[in-house]
């Protein structure tokens, strides 16, 4: 009986023990996904998933918003990590801004009273010790390699999101509009097909 004890307690802990591999190697900050179609055409954005982890006032007040988040470098990553990434299968307007299909590097201008979206030609390094063009996060950031910038329409969540979330909305034939939402901040941007 002993034995037939000890080799299910055995065969227990060794199906445990891969969950609890994985959860040591989950990242702190998992990538995500954000897709929708207009027609045929896929726009997508990959992105770091920062959580809360129970700090409050994430992006902080007055002069010192957004320093928090930025960690020294000069505009937001919209995520974590390796720099968000913006593909899309077809031409974009954001206001009076075209947008060609391609993909591009997003990034925030973050300002207690607005939120400014930067859509960049930079490209993407997976870390920040790949050698060749392009950044990890916004380290080395630069305004010279902007697309266009845009005002980002600000609302209060009324609950509180743990984990940094991209998402689109109202999507229909014509457009619709691209949202990051952290904490109690939402932030959106309309786009239209073009």
């Amino acid at each position: 009986m002993r034995t037939v004890l000890f080799a299910a307690f055995a065969a227990f802990l060794m199906m445990a023990m891969p969950s609890d591999i994985q959860a040591q190697d989950r990242p702190a900050s998992p990538r995500g996904e954000a897709a929708t179609q207009i027609g045929d055409d896929w726009l997508v954005v990959d992105y770091g998933r920062p959580i809360l982890r129970s700090r409050t006032s994430i992006f902080g007040e007055g002069e010192s918003y957004g320093e928090g988040v930025l960690a020294n470098a000069e505009v937001w990553r919209a995520g974590a990590n390796k720099s968000t990434r913006f593909m899309t299968e077809r031409d974009l307007m954001f206001g009076n801004n075209h947008l060609p299909a391609g993909e591009y590097s997003l990034f925030v201008d973050l300002a207690a009273d607005g939120w400014t979206l930067i859509v960049s030609s930079l490209a993407a390094k997976n870390s920040g010790r790949e050698e060749g063009p392009g950044i990890w996060g916004a380290y080395n950031y630069t305004a010279d390699m902007d697309v266009f910038r845009t005002a980002m329409m600000m609302t209060e969540s009324p609950m509180s999101i743990d984990q940094f979330s991209i998402f689109f909305s109202d999507v229909t034939e014509q457009g619709g509009a691209l949202n990051m939402a952290w904490e109690n901040t939402i932030a959106s941007v309309s786009f239209m097909a073009h």
